[in-house]
């Protein structure tokens, strides 16, 4: 494969996730080195079938996954679904899969964050190849963003803004450079212009707090935040999560807050359930239900006022949130040009 090229050029930049998109990537997880048990690794297909097939009623979606093991995901994936021969190990398609750039002339790139398995916190021979593989197959340019990184440690708006957590990318186990560098080749790999940043948390979770399972951008200068209704001052996610909105609310954004799920399926100290990790497809937005009545219709509420005229989708995506993630980290747009 051949290298990724130098910088992005100026005019290139990442779209709003809304915007319209071509397709949806996602990621056939296979790894026995990452799913030692063999049927909760099943369970986990079951669950990235069941949202690939939920999304491609509304746009094409393409599942990369390695030609051998195409049979066995074909048997669960809908017709609509097409599966491409692009190795996998695991299914985090925000972080391991293309990041795609586009500009004002209508031309398609994809941006490279040179994924290595969050901190080398996980096998990823195949998955920290998929940008250069897709682009190779797309006929597209890859340019590196000289960062290591992933998609999912920030959020941003399409309009200029980014929202990240320090502790995913002022962190040695990924960059070594200053925060002042991090934040500059940070805006020039996403065509932004301004970033919004708050400590986070290192070290607790494999993604050292991704924003995406906190707050997102619903549009200009406007988040979606997910906070607890009585926060544990012994709980660091929970201390974290609040200093994360008084620091969007001082950077002058609006910012909702929709409360966590307290009456969950799943009983387990470090299950997620992120309501703020849903994926905006065309005409739709495809979100976690967790099993709590009221904040399932609360978090639907609020993503019909932030996403007028879009149908609301919920799904048990439960298996997603034993492996701390969610529906936006099984996803990657890939915007119309």
């Amino acid at each position: 494969m051949p290298a990724p090229l130098s910088a992005l050029p100026p005019g290139f930049f990442v779209p709003a996730e809304e915007a319209p998109h071509q397709a949806t990537f996602m990621q056939w997880p296979v790894s026995r080195r990452v799913y030692r048990d063999r049927y909760f690794l099943e369970e986990v297909q079951a669950t990235i079938a069941r949202i690939a097939n939920t999304i491609s009623a509304f746009e094409p979606v393409f599942m990369l996954a390695d030609r051998a093991d195409h049979r066995a995901a074909a048997r669960q994936l809908s017709q609509a679904v097409t599966l491409w021969d692009i190795p996998t190990e695991d299914l985090w398609a925000r972080d391991s899969g293309p990041l795609f750039v586009t500009s004002a002339d209508g031309r398609l790139a994809i941006s490279n964050l040179n994924f290595n398995g969050w901190g080398n916190r996980q096998v990823h021979t195949r998955d920290g190849a998929i940008s250069q593989r897709v682009a190779d197959r797309l006929g597209l340019e890859n340019y590196d963003s000289a960062l290591i990184g992933e998609p999912g440690g920030l959020d941003q708006d399409g309009h200029g803004l980014l929202i990240a957590h320090e502790s995913s990318w002022v962190n040695r186990n990924r960059n070594t450079i200053p925060k002042a560098e991090i934040s500059k080749r940070l805006l020039a790999a996403f065509g932004a212009e301004r970033i919004v940043w708050s400590p986070g948390l290192a070290g607790q979770d494999i993604t050292d707090y991704h924003i995406d399972s906190l707050a997102r951008l619903t549009g200009p200068g406007r988040v979606l935040i997910q906070l607890p209704d009585r926060p544990d001052p012994a709980d660091p996610f929970h201390q974290a999560a609040l200093r994360t909105y008084d620091d969007l609310q001082a950077a002058g954004l609006s910012v909702d807050v929709i409360p966590d799920p307290v009456d969950l399926r799943v009983d387990s100290y470090d299950f997620v359930a992120a309501y703020a990790n849903y994926y905006v497809c065309n005409g739709a937005v495809i979100a976690a239900q967790f099993g709590d009545k009221a904040a399932d219709q609360e978090a639907t509420r609020a993503l019909k006022r932030h996403y007028p005229g879009r149908e609301i989708v919920t799904l048990n995506a439960d298996a997603l949130g034993e492996v701390g993630g969610g529906i936006h980290c099984a996803t990657q747009q890939m915007p119309a040009t």
